[in-house]
């Protein structure tokens, strides 16, 4: 009975992982990737997975569990009217009307009944087993952990096994196997259950650790228990993805961390692995708040492994407390249901509110801050009011102090070392210490040396906006000499310009005239005045400085943020100086991009592809061909593949080859240590014509060579990618 209970609880968390990513990439080609597209999705599946947890409480309260299961088993054969999952023949997304319903109706017709049925799977099956005479039916947390574990199976399962080797279609197949599976598992715990008399003398009763009445005030605890992790996971991995280093797939390691956690605290005794973590806590969480106080550079094998272990730490806290603060198994799906509900705002919050109200990644230092106020007090006995009243002095007078010595630090007049830097860091850390003990005291500290840091924080140069969207954050820096503005998306470097009136129209990092870019417009067939150029990518605007009077020139850009920035004079002036009468499209490039006219463009260029979530559905075969309907005879199209994490160049020698193309790949020649003082940058290019002869001009001066293909890089298709196997290991 428990190997029969724990596989179909195992199978069907699997399955919930994976229909999700699937059936995105699904979707992706035919409406872009738009923050409207993301945000559905999300808000669905979250409201999907409300709706299952609810169904799972309500229906075994009201219909109790014998009954409840024989309606679940109605409801599993009429879910297998939808499968196998996918986008049937005819859905065409709206042109001009707003897709957002249509995408609402797809996501309903095509995945709507199956999720619903996984999403009420774990509850409810956790419930059917507390119904049960097995020994451990009066707790069946256990159940949980192995829910989390199919989870997290799914999680590194499909970047990893997946999607390099089955192609959309594949693993929809493989997918409605294992669902057929589920159900056949699923009526097998039912047929255990119904086995069981109606009215057996065993009985749901109070474990051990969840006794008493459930409070509306223990009801709101669970939810922040639940809300704070959710929006430390997203929290931690925005900050490590935008604010250190753009690394693809680095949302695989926090989301494994928190799958983890759940394993962890809701196996059979987690009790003094708790009390560990509780006292290890502000012993993680206070280092990595002084670093961030100190804002110092620090390699990533340092700044990773501290954030992620802060992370798993906390987060292992709020569960450990959770798992402690279980109610009776009678209970468990209102228990599920309240977790749920904290889960689903956490990610409404920092994907949805926190973008709109911040302008930077706050919620990740908001959240680390309110989590530690959540710990368990490690002061026995009544608290006195004045206790309580030094709960918010104590940490009032740290944040006063640390914000004089933020500001102290920044000043031209104070000169410090490292050795002054580590010992003031003792200090810091043991009044930190001294608060461990009372969490309200110890969450407040925590968050005013992270607020003294933030607002004290020093940067490479003056920060003259900052804006944040669903893309990420954006920045513009004026150096200190005042001699460039840098745009910085996250952590990556999207363009400068000089701020010299005589040097202002010379383009500079990736689009230096000096370096592959430049060669392209010199080896064009349509002399200047003549051309057609379209741009995927605004940026700063850096490209347009290549324009000549007659030119058409049409910029292609998803983040209506990017394209005011580039357009406000007192930031960059390329556009105004070089090209005024460009025109800037707004949208996902490949559907505006299949808008404009056939045979049109002399020039394709894509710049999208140098931050870690790079848009696969704009590098397939499906995209190259859209690309080529929209070149004129002798035209090129040019693809910047600069990346510190992906080898981009065999993913383009594979569509090259597979369209009968010729492909070129351009590199910067050395910078010399002047070159780069300009923020010149090295850059990679790749090249493509229909015939040798469109690029003949484009090697001159440098050289040039022909792309090479790699047989373990497979060609990519809508149906088809696989970022593992361009990953850069070294």
């Amino acid at each position: 009975m428990l190997l029969v209970f724990t596989a179909t609880v195992f199978t069907s968390a699997t399955l919930l992982f994976l229909v999700q990513p699937m059936f995105g990439k699904m979707v992706l080609p035919l409406l872009g990737g738009t923050p409207a597209v993301w945000n559905t999705s999300m808000l669905f599946f979250q409201a999907m997975l409300l709706a299952g947890y609810l169904y799972a409480h309500l229906a075994t309260r009201g219909l109790g569990v014998q009954k409840q299961a024989r309606v679940h088993v109605v409801l599993l054969a009429v879910s297998l009217l939808a499968l196998p999952i996918g986008v049937g023949q005819g859905w065409q997304p709206p042109r001009e009307a707003s897709p957002i319903p249509w995408l609402l109706l797809l996501l309903t017709v095509s995945i709507g009944l199956p999720f619903f049925v996984l999403s009420s799977s774990g509850p409810m099956l956790q419930r059917w087993f507390a119904s049960t005479s097995h020994p451990d039916a009066e707790n069946p947390y256990f159940l949980y952990a192995a829910s989390n574990l199919g989870s997290m199976v799914a999680l590194l399962g499909y970047p990893l096994l997946l999607e390099p080797h089955l192609r959309l279609v594949q693993q929809s197949w493989v997918w409605t196997g294992g669902y057929g599976a589920l159900v056949a598992l699923t009526v097998g715990c039912a047929w255990l259950l119904w086995r069981e008399p109606v009215g057996a003398p065993h009985q749901l009763a109070a474990s051990a650790s969840g006794t008493g009445t459930i409070s509306n005030a223990r009801r709101v605890r669970w939810v922040l228990l639940a809300l704070l992790p959710s929006s430390l996971l997203l929290g931690v991995t925005q900050f490590l993805s935008l604010d250190i280093a753009a690394i693809p797939l680095l949302w695989v390691v926090p989301l494994a961390l928190y799958l983890l956690t759940f394993t962890i605290v809701f196996a059979r005794k987690p009790g003094l692995l708790h009390v560990a973590m509780v006292r290890l806590q502000p012993v993680v969480v206070l280092p990595l708040a002084i670093l961030m106080f100190w804002n110092q550079s620090m390699s990533i094998t340092v700044l990773f492994p501290l954030h992620l272990l802060a992370f798993f730490v906390t987060t292992m806290v709020c569960h450990g407390e959770l798992s402690r603060d279980r109610p009776p198994a009678a209970d468990l799906t209102e228990f599920y249901l309240w977790i749920s509900v904290g889960g689903v705002l956490g990610g409404i919050f920092n994907v949805l509110i926190a973008p709109a109200i911040f302008d930077r990644v706050i919620e990740y230092p908001l959240a680390i801050a309110l989590a530690c106020m959540l710990r368990p007090a490690l002061a026995r006995g009544a608290r006195s009011t004045r206790s309580r009243v030094l709960d918010l002095l104590l940490p009032l007078a740290f944040g006063l102090a640390l914000l004089w010595l933020g500001r102290a630090v920044n000043t031209a007049e104070w000169s410090y070392g490292e050795g002054t830097t580590a010992v003031l860091s003792a200090v810091i850390a043991i009044v930190g210490l001294q608060f461990a003990s009372y969490p309200i005291r110890f969450g407040l500290a925590v968050g005013a040396l992270l607020l003294a840091g933030g607002l004290t924080k020093q940067s490479q140069g003056e920060v003259l906006i900052r804006e944040r969207t669903f893309f990420g954050t954006h920045r513009v820096v004026r150096d200190a000499a005042r001699m460039h503005h840098r745009f910085v998306h996250g952590s990556t470097l999207h363009g400068a310009q000089a701020r010299d009136p005589a040097e202002r129209r010379r383009p500079l990092t990736y689009y230096q005239r000096e370096g592959p870019f430049g060669r392209v417009f010199e080896g064009l067939q349509r002399p200047p005045g003549e051309r057609r150029v379209a741009v995927v990518g605004l940026g700063t605007g850096a490209a347009a400085c290549y324009a000549a009077p007659g030119d058409e020139w049409t910029f292609y850009e998803i983040d209506p943020a990017v394209e005011r920035i580039a357009r406000n004079p007192r930031y960059f002036t390329f556009l105004q100086d070089c090209a005024p009468d460009a025109r800037v499209v707004l949208g996902d490039a490949r559907l505006s991009l299949a808008d404009a006219p056939d045979h049109h463009y002399d020039l394709i260029v894509l710049d999208a592809f140098s931050s870690d979530a790079i848009p696969v559905h704009l590098m397939t075969r499906e995209a190259l061909a859209l690309y080529l309907s929209k070149l004129r005879e002798g035209g090129a199209i040019a693809f910047h593949i600069s990346n510190r994490y992906l080898d981009l160049e065999p993913v383009l020698a594979a569509l090259v080859r597979d369209a009968g193309l010729v492909g070129m790949i351009g590199r910067t020649a050395p910078l010399s240590a002047e070159q780069r003082a300009s923020l010149i940058t090295f850059s990679r290019w790749v090249v493509v014509g229909r015939q040798a002869e469109d690029l003949l001009g484009m090697g001159r001066g440098s050289l040039w060579p022909l792309i090479e293909e790699q047989p373990d890089v497979g060609l990519w298709t809508d149906d088809f990618s696989n970022l593992l196997s361009i990953f850069r290991w070294r």
